[in-house]
């Protein structure tokens, strides 16, 4: 499996997938994980079935988002990308050289989640169920 992450680390908004990013790769091994500009050459050529770990304005947790989702949260942009990623989505999709967009959405603020038992689950714990939800 391959995820695609973006993110700009001059950006402090728009940098956590990247920081995120060691810690994922040694929590799944034999996921690619392809850092890249969405508005250089994306998707490579024969890509149909895309996963994407971005910053998503407007959402409070880790969630898994597909491309009419996307659509449905109110926010404004983040960065100059954002504008051209989704516009960019929408044609390859239209045009039919992708069938498919999951985004593993990450909010520009770090948060915990507050258990019922009283424990936190930590950022890492929330993206860990997310991944290995897209994996199986």
């Amino acid at each position: 499996m391959k995820i695609y992450v973006f993110g700009n680390l001059w950006l402090k908004e728009d940098s956590l997938p990247l920081k995120l990013l060691p810690d994922l790769k040694k929590l799944f091994p034999k996921i690619e994980f392809i850092v890249c500009d969405p508005n250089e050459n994306f998707p490579p050529y024969g890509e149909k079935d895309l996963i994407i770990l971005d910053t998503v304005k407007g959402i409070k947790k880790p969630m898994i988002l597909d491309f009419s989702n996307l659509e449905s949260i109110k926010s404004t942009p983040i960065s100059p990308h954002d504008y051209d990623l989704m516009f960019h989505l929408q044609l390859l999709i239209k045009l039919k050289k992708i069938n498919r967009v999951k985004i593993i959405g990450i909010p520009n603020v770090i948060s915990t989640l507050l258990l019922k038992n009283e424990q936190r689950k930590t950022y890492m714990d929330q993206m860990r169920g997310l991944i290995f939800r897209l994996h199986q």
